[in-house]
């Protein structure tokens, strides 16, 4: 009885596999690492076959450890980071900086190499960029395509096929070149709610009239929840599964957080547009869904159908948030190479050090948190950090007064995002929270505190591999669709309430934050 889900999530650092009853309960964990390349500024590379050998041994794991036979695998789901996998056209790997070694052919989400590409595309005032906040983002597909075609000619033109990583893992299941409308609408400028989705008018603007015949992207998408097909004799080997096994359309690594968190609202409209998902890890983002397009500067979207029928998302976010926090612990003299217990016994000192000094400690220090640019709300990714008010303490104790604020202008810059969101007519009664952000209690008394909105938690070890269960269980005719699976697959939850006599001190911190954006301003307009 195929009555079993494996869901696959492939985040920036490693590869994660869980096994899933029909009910949400996950029977085990697995996860592997993954490598990443940095041969220049800016640049940021994985090798696709060592993403998949990652995946391999999660699944593997994953099911040995649940103690279940192949047999009752229905449906295989994947969920991926935006990162751009370029293969040649008999499928072979091809080395997107143009090195010798081909194996470093996908371009991380986070990569910024392509700032002009995304700056020429913003220019061309094309209709398709309305639905990306009106400032196309250098982590998108269609500027990292560009860079790729100018600078790379080679091999561009040895190129066959581009995937978003989450439709490369689908193929590599199932040999099928179907393409998610989950990836290409939110990453690639698909306009799903039109009868033709790729703009030839757009593409031909910014130099890839070719892409579609280039890159063998099909004309129409895989709604999530659909099948793409099942596994082939030797992607099922691969995983240790069967190849009778049903693989789904695959999704963006934080909208499969997002079903994850609000899957149980996908029933309700009305309720469902009034929660936020926010998903926050390496970088963060906040999730929206609505039965209108609402459109709005800096914001990701309205994307049609890139998650739930009939419905348009949105989403605001931040491109460094977890990778700012380890920045800081290592860019300190008194941290180090960051990992589980310099971030621990930091969060440990700050709470001793706050019940001391309360509203006092770390005073007159504010930090600006975009140092890897603004997605959100501002969409400038030539964006800079700012810190203000460093003395020349080099203590631990300095580090974690650096740390403390660094957290407190993450939230501060998420409150700014939600804000701005509800300028588009949205209001909001809940934050649902997932992601690796779960781990640092400072950020999850600020979330509650600083944005002074209810949190709420699901209990599960892992939502967003819960999301990709869920759409893997509509594709794999476990659940008829996915209303019926998110109601039946979504967990408790833990509600937590704000601090009534912290808000008059955030609210403070937070008419300094804005400030010193406008300060920031200021100094880059003086010449």
């Amino acid at each position: 009885m195929r009555d079993l889900m494996v869901a696959v999530d492939v985040g920036t650092g490693s590869a994660r596999a869980g096994v899933f009853d029909r009910r949400g309960a996950m029977l085990a964990r697995a996860e592997h690492p993954i490598a990443m390349n940095r041969p220049a500024e800016n640049h940021a590379e994985h090798d696709s076959e060592d993403i998949w050998r990652a995946v391999c041994i999660a699944v593997r794991e994953a099911q040995g450890a649940a103690k279940v036979g192949a047999d009752r695998i229905g449906a295989l789901g994947f969920d991926a980071t935006c990162s751009l996998v370029v293969r040649d056209k008999a499928g072979a790997q091809l080395a997107v900086s143009g090195g010798a070694d081909p194996r470093w052919d996908t371009i991380v989400w986070l990569d910024h190499r392509a700032l002009a590409e995304a700056d020429f595309c913003t220019a061309t005032g094309h209709a398709v960029v309305d639905h990306s906040g009106k400032v196309m983002s250098p982590e998108m597909q269609m500027p990292k395509l560009m860079w790729l075609k100018r600078n790379l000619p080679g091999q561009w033109a040895r190129a066959g096929h581009f995937f978003d990583l989450a439709d490369f893992l689908t193929w590599r299941a199932t040999g099928q070149l179907a393409r998610s409308r989950c990836t290409t609408t939110a990453k690639w400028n698909y306009l799903a709610h039109e009868e033709n989705g790729w703009r030839d008018d757009f593409l031909e603007a910014i130099g890839l009239p070719d892409l579609r015949e280039r890159g063998a992207l099909p004309k129409e998408t895989a709604a999530v929840g659909s099948a793409v097909g099942h596994l082939t004799v030797q992607a099922a080997a691969d995983l240790g599964l069967q190849p009778g096994c049903v693989v789904a359309a695959g999704l963006i690594d934080a909208y499969a957080g997002a079903l994850g968190v609000l899957g149980g609202f996908a029933g309700d409209p009305r309720r469902l547009g009034r929660q936020l998902a926010l998903i926050g890890g390496t970088s963060s983002c906040v999730v929206t869904l609505s039965g209108q397009a609402r459109f709005g500067h800096g914001m990701w979207g309205p994307y049609y159908e890139a998650l739930l029928p009939g419905q348009w998302l949105a989403e605001g976010g931040q491109s460094a948030t977890g990778a700012l926090l380890d920045h800081i612990a290592r860019l300190h003299s008194a941290g180090g190479t960051p990992c589980p217990a310099i971030h621990q016994r930091i969060v440990d000192r700050v709470g001793e050090l706050r019940a001391t000094d309360g509203q006092d400690f770390a005073a007159r220090l504010y930090v600006l948190p975009d140092f890897h640019g603004n997605r959100s709300p501002f969409a400038d990714p030539h964006g800079l950090g700012v810190i203000s008010g460093l003395s020349l303490d080099a203590t631990f104790d300095g580090l974690c007064r650096l740390y403390w604020k660094t957290c407190v202008s993450i939230v501060l810059g998420m409150r700014h995002i939600v804000e701005k969101l509800g300028e588009s007519g949205r209001s909001f009664e809940a934050l649902h929270v997932t992601g690796g952000h779960l781990h640092n209690p400072l950020l999850m008394e600020l979330y509650r505190d600083v944005m002074d909105c209810k949190v709420i938690v699901p209990n599960t070890s892992d939502a967003v591999l819960l999301g990709t269960a869920m759409a893997a269980a509509v594709a794999g005719g476990i659940h008829p669709d996915l209303a019926c699976a998110g109601a039946c697959m979504q967990p408790d939850a833990t509600v937590h309430k704000p601090n009534p006599t912290r808000r008059a001190n955030y609210d403070l911190e937070y008419r300094r934050f804005l400030a010193l954006y406008r300060h920031r301003y200021e100094l880059e307009q003086i010449s």
